[in-house]
């Protein structure tokens, strides 16, 4: 970044966040976010995909701590309840409980509404497109882009089907300006979870992680149940596909249907993102280290929230002195206007 490709001499620029797609990895985006704050950073514009979305929509709502005080109470009995397992032909997982969750923090149904510019970002399974949503119901906004394929059920909306968006865009910098911002700053989550021995795509925990000892002493007997009840219900006779999902637990050495679904999209979003960041490129790119964090990792809230908070504190210090003051100040500036909310 240089001060002469970023408007940091305007006055009256408008302040984007991108934050990108990547499940448990986006509770990094509370940490991002409080270290923007803490140096007087304001953001008029978010733009979110998947778990950016649904934190973006909570941010732009005005409601970001009670959010992160929700998951820094995490762990895997509270994870796996949110897994309604539904079985139909779409996906496992109908989202319903992700949505009653969103609810609980916003009380508003339209995205119009919130005090803060918006979009989530989600893709037309059917015709591969992208989808920009910035008005409607912000629920189903924020269940369409985090229906990741196979696993959360697709959204019906205005005739298209969606789902997650980090299919297309995960990390969202080209919407975040097609809204209006002038200075974007972009949180990547995907960067290095394909790093060799940094890729760890699977679902659930392994038992013979060493980083929290104590945690998983105390959480492994009751997971393990619960997992168990997972899997009995899947294999009751009365579950749909019952028969089909026998047969997927062989006994041969292979990854399970999750891993190899939910490591095709991890490796799929790396790459697009890294094509979609060199086209698209932010003023100030966020990329926090999490490459040993799982897809559901959420018991892991307040590590991996320290690390987004770290990681900006770091990328912060690194800009220019003029582009420093410039961000820093910008929060008492008023901005231009481009709708009727108030700034």
């Amino acid at each position: 970044m240089t001060e002469d490709s970023t408007p940091f001499n305007r006055a009256d620029a408008r302040i984007g966040i991108a934050l990108g797609s990547g499940s448990a990895r986006g509770l990094a985006h509370f940490g991002v976010i409080r270290a923007l704050v803490e140096v007087g950073i304001k953001v008029d514009i978010i733009a979110g995909t998947s778990i950016g979305a649904l934190i973006g929509a909570i941010y732009a709502a005005g409601k970001l701590d009670e959010l992160e005080t929700t998951f820094q109470a995490f762990d895997w009995k509270k994870t796996v309840s949110f897994f309604d397992v539904v079985f139909p032909k779409s996906g496992l997982i109908d989202g319903a409980k992700v949505s009653e969750l969103v609810r609980t923090h916003i009380h508003t149904h339209t995205i119009e509404k919130l005090p803060k510019f918006f979009a989530a970002v989600a893709t037309d399974i059917l015709s591969g497109e992208e989808v920009i949503i910035r008005t409607g119901d912000v629920i189903e906004a924020v269940r369409a882009s985090i229906s990741v394929p196979g696993i959360f059920t697709p959204v019906r909306s205005n005739g298209r089907t969606l789902v997650d968006g980090g299919l297309t865009n995960p990390v969202p910098v080209s919407v975040a300006r097609s809204m209006g911002a002038d200075i974007v700053i972009a949180v990547d989550l995907n960067h290095d979870i394909i790093a060799g021995k940094n890729f760890k795509p699977m679902l659930l925990p392994n038992s013979t992680d060493k980083r929290l000892p104590g945690i998983f002493s105390r959480w492994m007997g009751e997971y393990h149940q619960l997992m168990q009840e997972l899997k009995d219900k899947l294999l009751s006779r009365e579950a749909p596909g019952s028969a089909q999902f026998k047969r997927w637990l062989s006994p041969e050495p292979l990854p399970s249907i999750f891993e190899v679904l939910l490591s095709s999209i991890n490796i799929m979003e790396a790459r697009i993102t890294q094509t979609r960041l060199g086209l698209d490129r932010p003023d100030i790119l966020i990329q926090p280290p999490l490459g040993h964090i799982r897809f559901l990792d959420f018991g892991h809230a307040k590590e991996i929230i320290e690390i987004g908070h770290r990681s900006t504190v770091k990328k912060l210090s690194t800009l220019s002195q003029t582009a420093a003051g410039f961000l820093g100040g910008i929060a008492e500036t008023p901005k231009k206007t481009t709708s009727n909310r108030k700034e």
